[in-house]
C-alpha cells in the first residue's frame, strides 16, 4: 500500500485534563484504561479521510503530538519542549471543564507554541480585560478548544461553564467540543461533535497540502509573535 501523506497536530493542554485519554480515544476508538503521566512527547496517529463522500476524497495521517508538562515549567524544559512545536501544522487545546484554571493556562501553552522562542511566562489573565483578538484571527494554524470531563459538571452549573468555554473559543477563533474521554458516544459519526473533528482535520490538510501560500505549506515555522497584554476571562 502506498504511503500516505501526514499532518502534524499538536495536543497542547495541561498535565491532567485528559491530553493521552483524549488522543487514545480519537486514534483507537476506545477508552484508555489505565492512563499516566506524559514525558516529554508521545505521538500517535488516526486516519482521516480528507472530504469524504466528495470525488476530492483522499485519505491521511494525521500525527497527533501528545506534549507533557506544565505551562509553569522552568526555562529549561521550555526549551526542551520547543522541539515539539517545529513545522505545526494544526493546534488542540485541551482543558479540564471542572477546572478553571486549566482553561486559563490554555492562553499561556497557546503563546509557548506559537512564540516558541519566547516565554509566556508575563501573560495577565484578568476580569474583564481584553486583548488584541484578531491576532488569533490572522493566525493561520488551525486552532480547536476541546474540554473534557463534561459528565463530572454539576447540572446546575453547566450553563455557567459553558459560557465560560464560549468565550474561549471566541478568543481563540476555534470551534470548540466539549465531551467526556471515558464515553466514545460523544465523538459517535454523525455527531456534532464527530462533524467538528472532521472539519477540523480538514482544515488542517487544506492548510498545509492545498494552501497557495508557500509560507504556510510546510507547517507553522516562520512564526508572527503573539503578545497578549491581558485577557480576559469571566
Amino acid at each position: 500500500m502506498a504511503s500516505l501523506d501526514r499532518v502534524k497536530v499538536l495536543v497542547l493542554g495541561d498535565s491532567g485534563v485528559g491530553k493521552s485519554s483524549l488522543v487514545h480515544l480519537l486514534c483507537q476508538n476506545q477508552v484508555l484504561g489505565n492512563p499516566s503521566w506524559t514525558v516529554g512527547c508521545s505521538v500517535d496517529v488516526r486516519v482521516q479521510d480528507y472530504k469524504e463522500g466528495t470525488p476530492e476524497e483522499k485519505t491521511y495521517y494525521i500525527e497527533l503530538w501528545d506534549v507533557g508538562g506544565s505551562v509553569g515549567s522552568a526555562s529549561s524544559v521550555k526549551s526542551t519542549r520547543a522541539v515539539f512545536y517545529n513545522s505545526v501544522n494544526g493546534i488542540i487545546l485541551v482543558h479540564d471543564l471542572t477546572n478553571k484554571k486549566s482553561s486559563q493556562n490554555l492562553y499561556r501553552w497557546s503563546l509557548e507554541a506559537l512564540n516558541k522562542d519566547s516565554s509566556p511566562t508575563g501573560v495577565i489573565v484578568s476580569n474583564g480585560s481584553d486583548y488584541e483578538r484578531e491576532q488569533f484571527a490572522e493566525n493561520p494554524v488551525p486552532l480547536l478548544l476541546i474540554g473534557t470531563k463534561f459528565d463530572q459538571i454539576p447540572e446546575t452549573k453547566r450553563n455557567e461553564v459553558l459560557t465560560r468555554t464560549a468565550f474561549l473559543s471566541e478568543d481563540f477563533n476555534a470551534e470548540e467540543i466539549n465531551l467526556d474521554c471515558t464515553n466514545p458516544r460523544y465523538l459517535a459519526a454523525g455527531t456534532s461533535n464527530a462533524v467538528k473533528l472532521s472539519r477540523f482535520f480538514d482544515k488542517v490538510i487544506e492548510k498545509r497540502y492545498f494552501t497557495r501560500d508557500p509560507s504556510q505549506m510546510t507547517g507553522f515555522t516562520d512564526r508572527k509573535r503573539f503578545n497578549f497584554k491581558s485577557l480576559h476571562y469571566d
